[in-house]
């Protein structure tokens, strides 16, 4: 052990090798691998008569994709729930992050943070559950807004609130740890100078806050896109493109045509984050 030691130590690329040897090929095997069988596949076809899968390459699910009008409205609706999601996330979260790092004492600081990472403990499909107990016709929320029916119930709507409520904190902690870098001395200055405070928000906050907006949306952005479990738990007969991908995994037992559904959020996030990378958002990840 000591002469491999010394021999590693003269050789400081081939220690670093060895150290990076592992992580390298956990990401190319495990996720490079898996993306790269997705786009692969998502050019395979299946058989009609024997249902098994025929391994040419063809483009005919990207055609099927792109030429019937049901598949682009559940595009297009996928993209206004998760753009619905980030807008409600990042107005919920600048003031909670602002009152964390700036207003809230440091002792209190420290419970705030472990109070917004509290949900992210508990389970997926509980949290799930639980909203759809709160929207369900008779519920909680029905009994709040008056009687049963008056609740929004099962749908859209319902999707959006609690797809919001899921990624609430995803949002909420780039945020604060963008404002904690905000020196105090920056927001006095600017009252000296006699900027009132929305004059400070503009000219002070806001270029602070725009690269972690813009981190914590690549969050909330990619994870209400992809998502499917809540839809079907509260999104009633709503279909996004997470449902279409689990339908033709299951029912339909097509995997190729699902892969080639699974390649538009991919292709939406790359476009994606290529336009955020000059704001420095993916520095704030």
């Amino acid at each position: 052990m000591t002469s491999l030691g010394s021999y590693l130590h003269r050789h400081p690329r081939l220690r670093l090798a060895g150290l990076l040897s592992a992580p390298l090929l956990w990401l190319v095997v495990a996720y490079l691998g898996a993306l790269a069988v997705l786009l692969v596949s998502a050019f395979w076809t299946v058989n009609g008569f024997t249902g098994g899968v025929v391994r040419q390459f063809s483009l005919a699910n990207f055609r099927t994709i792109l030429s019937e009008e049901v598949y682009r409205a559940v595009t297009l609706r996928s993209l206004g729930v998760a753009a619905a999601v980030t807008v409600i996330c990042i107005v919920l979260a600048v003031p909670m992050a602002f009152f964390m790092a700036k207003v809230a004492s440091a002792r209190s600081r420290h419970w705030l943070v472990i109070a917004i990472l509290t949900p992210l403990w508990a389970s997926y499909l509980v949290k799930a559950y639980a909203w759809r107990i709160l929207l369900a016709n008779g519920g909680p929320v029905d009994t709040l807004l008056g009687g049963p029916g008056n609740g929004p119930g099962y749908g859209l709507f319902a999707t959006v609130l609690v797809l919001s409520y899921l990624w609430l904190p995803y949002m909420i902690l780039p945020i604060y740890a963008g404002l904690e870098r905000l020196p105090d001395s920056l927001l006095e200055a600017s009252a000296d100078l006699g900027a009132r405070a929305g004059r400070t928000f503009r000219a002070v906050v806001v270029p602070i806050l725009i690269p972690s907006t813009f981190a914590g949306s690549i969050f909330t952005f990619s994870l209400s896109l992809g998502d499917y479990i809540t839809v079907q738990i509260v999104g009633g007969k709503t279909q996004l493109i997470g449902n279409l991908v689990y339908a033709n995994i299951g029912a339909a037992n097509n995997l190729p045509f699902a892969a080639a559904i699974a390649t538009i959020p991919v292709l939406i996030m790359v476009i994606y984050l290529v336009a955020v990378r000059r704001s420095g958002a993916l520095e704030e990840l």
